[in-house]
């Protein structure tokens, strides 16, 4: 086996710096015009997307939701099929499902989930695969109309149909492999393998302000098309600003607080409010 030159090495490790830092800065999605057609990945982002396998990563997230759920029973902590915050939230989310594949068609064959767990913190997530969890401090805190549950549920919907775990864990794995670079020589094949051993920790992921962004946008969108007012956006984080003091609340952790984030939601509204029907949707709220 021939051993690469120091040279040889250094030029390898530059190229391999200035790809991770074009998959790092590259916008993840194409904003484009108002329109009904859905938003879709740019090309960099897809191809940062592939490095980390779908089936694999919504197998791992399903184990881990299976355990989560498991340890919220033994400290009954999970909410019985009976409860009514639930069976609330279930509905909710049940009007959403079908337009889901407009952005992802894999959500058509996904096992999705919605549990509460409770627990004092503001916090939502929804893993990939479609596996989504309420706290009951949410709830308890913020006192949401439907409208505003539905922005909610529709944010963290959107952060699994747009993949950003997938691209989250594809983007620290360059960053490992880049600093391992001179004993895997832009071996990118290994990215996929080693990127399941996050798998184990999705829920302490955390999503850019380009993401947290994105699912703002396709949530009001998701949202509006089932039924639920978008506008409910602004007066729901007008809740998590009185209830978290200022401070972004745990689930948007990334995202700009105050007036700059009410101000990225209305501008969104012009766009999505043309969307929504109020009669869409089986039952009234």
């Amino acid at each position: 086996m021939t051993v690469p030159s120091e040279r040889y090495l250094a030029r390898a490790l530059r190229r391999l710096a200035g790809l991770v830092c074009v998959l790092l800065l590259a916008p993840a999605w194409s904003q484009g015009p108002a329109s009904d057609a859905p938003v879709k990945p740019s090309g960099v982002d897809a191809t940062l997307r592939r490095l980390v396998p779908a089936d694999s990563l919504e197998n791992s997230a399903a184990q881990q939701y299976s355990q989560l759920k498991q340890g919220a029973a033994q400290k009954r902590a999970l909410a019985p099929e009976n409860h009514p915050d639930l069976i609330r939230l279930r509905a909710i989310t049940q009007r959403m499902l079908p337009i889901a594949p407009r952005w992802n068609e894999r959500a058509r064959s996904w096992h999705w989930e919605v549990n509460l767990l409770g627990s004092a913190q503001v916090n939502a997530f929804c893993m990939p695969g479609g596996k989504i969890a309420v706290y009951s401090g949410l709830l308890k805190n913020l006192q949401p109309t439907d409208d505003e549950l539905a922005v909610v549920i529709g944010h963290e919907i959107a952060h699994a149909l747009l993949e950003h775990s997938r691209g989250r864990i594809a983007k620290d794995q360059l960053t490992q492999l880049g600093a391992t670079a001179l004993s895997h020589l832009l071996n990118l094949g290994q990215i996929g393998n080693s990127a399941l051993g996050l798998g184990a920790n999705m829920l302490s992921l955390k999503f850019s302000r380009g993401d947290e962004t994105e699912a703002d946008r396709v949530g009001l969108e998701l949202a509006a098309r089932a039924g639920y007012d978008p506008r409910a956006g602004v007066t729901l984080w007008q809740k998590m600003e009185r209830a978290s003091g200022g401070a972004p609340p745990e689930w948007l952790s990334s995202h700009p607080a105050g007036n700059n984030r009410i101000r990225e939601i209305e501008a969104e509204l012009p766009r999505v409010l043309p969307l929504y029907n109020p009669t869409s949707g089986a039952q009234s709220r």
